[in-house]
């Protein structure tokens, strides 16, 4: 952690681990409080990619000059665990809106199950945004509009998924280990992988792992205790 407040300035990375239910923006504003009551001066922060409410995992923000090279970050591979609840869906594709049983036999996760999912979901996909995210609609975003009842169609765009890795935790709790491009919402590609199975699934937890070129983390306790020690 840079000594005072020109060496911060001049940038550097931090690789946090996102606490459940909070916010990107949480995290940020958390840690911009910790780096202005350090160096007495407001740093410049921001974050190289949002994680929803509802996953945890690796958020990388950039401090001060580093904040030019975002955009080179969140172009960048990110890898991430998932797990899927099989047999309904919901309007956010994760836990975050009601369940509806879709009533339909659940598949077993056999060898050529996973292959032909494998198959179908890897390499350049294009895949619908869920309607709870923030992708903009003419101007407003995704979830505002979800949120107050109105309908709105979003447009399907490509993304690129490299690696696909699928196992059993229970007949209807699958686990997914997903390297993807940028713009992949893996809530998306459990709704996806539902309806392509016909009894429908939506993610129940969602974790970051690895964001390139960023491959370890620390808890925000442990960033936090890092900027008021040094």
């Amino acid at each position: 952690m840079p000594t005072d407040p020109e060496e911060a300035r001049a940038g550097f990375w931090i690789a946090v681990d996102k606490p459940l239910e909070w916010t990107s923006f949480d995290v940020v504003a958390k840690v911009r409080n910790a780096l202005k009551k350090r160096y007495a001066t407001r740093i410049k922060i921001g974050h190289a990619g949002t994680l929803d409410p509802l996953a945890t995992g690796m958020l990388v923000l950039a401090v001060g000059r580093a904040t030019k090279d975002i955009e080179s970050v969140m172009a960048g591979a990110k890898t991430y665990t998932a797990t899927l609840k099989l047999g309904a869906v919901t309007a956010s594709y994760d836990a975050e809106t009601p369940e509806q049983p879709s009533g339909q036999p659940i598949p077993e996760l056999t060898k050529d199950i996973a292959a032909a999912l494998t198959a179908k979901f890897m390499g350049e996909v294009l895949q619908v945004p869920p309607i709870f995210s923030a992708v903009k609609i003419d101007g407003a975003r995704a979830y505002e509009l979800a949120r107050s009842g109105k309908t709105a169609e979003i447009k399907a765009r490509p993304v690129q998924i490299h690696r696909l890795e699928i196992s059993a935790l229970a007949p209807d709790v699958w686990e997914l280990t997903v390297g993807c491009g940028k713009g992949t919402y893996i809530r998306s590609l459990a709704h996806d992988m539902g309806q392509h199975l016909g009894c429908g699934a939506y993610l129940t937890a969602l974790r970051r792992t690895e964001v390139v070129p960023f491959s370890a983390m620390s808890s925000l306790d442990e960033v936090l205790a890092a900027v008021q020690s040094s």
